[in-house]
């Protein structure tokens, strides 16, 4: 989809200026902001909009009027908890030094998460295929600064820019700990108005033949699968399914 960046209508000449150094980065058109809507420029250019703010990057997708931008999410509270009790944790015996790679970055949340968990002597590499949202996440993770907890495990994450079966397919056999997967659900959930636009935003690959079979082959300890609690792809793919009652998705684990 094709994108433009832009700023806020009240800009300063630092955020001008950071605007058309993201443009040049991502090989994208900056577009003067003046006063015009971000959804005039959306049809004028019929285009994807990222706007540049003082506090953030705000990526709107094609005809959508809410802005898709960095935060920890669930991480926030979830490593506020003991993380042995956290259901990613436990299903995939992540432990401190471990190597964690997560398929589907998305927001960063279970990046975060694991990467608490793995510490500094361990390894969070995250992929997201669109390049948009990796760089707003990638941002994200490296400048979000309102939880302190927070700011070492959010550093440590390497992000890739990378469809994730051409990424596991290039690394050698048992290299990392954990292969976690979180595609978009093919049944949305309702309420979660952030994933709503997400979704818009978001590459939506599901999971395939090609993708589970590199990360049973990369992985040294176990692939983890988070899926809608109607999904076929537990038993379609072999992971043990581990029911969590009362929610609207599961996790699934294939141990080696």
């Amino acid at each position: 989809m094709k994108t433009i960046v832009t700023t806020a209508i009240r800009c300063t000449p630092e955020t001008i200026g950071t605007a058309k150094q993201i443009a040049a980065e991502l090989g994208l058109s900056f577009v003067e902001r003046g006063k015009t809507s971000v959804s005039r420029i959306q049809e004028e250019h019929d285009s994807g909009v990222v706007a540049v703010t003082k506090e953030r990057l705000e990526y709107y997708t094609k005809g959508s009027a809410k802005p898709f931008f960095f935060h920890p999410s669930s991480s926030a509270f979830r490593t506020r908890r003991p993380l042995l009790e956290d259901p990613l944790i436990s299903v995939s015996d992540l432990e401190p030094g471990d190597v964690f790679i997560d398929c589907t970055l998305g927001m960063g949340s279970d990046a975060i998460v694991a990467s608490a968990r793995t510490g500094p002597s361990g390894k969070v590499i995250g992929c997201e295929a669109d390049p948009v949202i990796a760089f707003i996440v990638g941002r994200g993770l490296k400048t979000y600064s309102e939880l302190e907890h927070l700011k070492a495990p959010m550093e440590r994450i390497e992000v890739i820019r990378e469809d994730a079966a051409g990424f596991l397919q290039q690394l050698p056999d048992r290299w990392a700990d954990v292969v976690y997967m979180d595609p978009m659900f093919d049944e949305p959930i309702k309420g979660a108005v952030n994933f709503d636009v997400f979704r818009d935003a978001a590459a939506g690959h599901q999971l395939d033949d090609r993708w589970v079979s590199e990360a049973i082959r990369v992985a040294r300890k176990s692939v983890v699968l988070k899926a809608h609690f109607r999904s076929a792809d537990f038993e379609k793919y072999g992971f043990e399914r581990r029911v969590r009652p009362n929610t609207k998705f599961h996790y699934g684990v294939i141990r080696k």
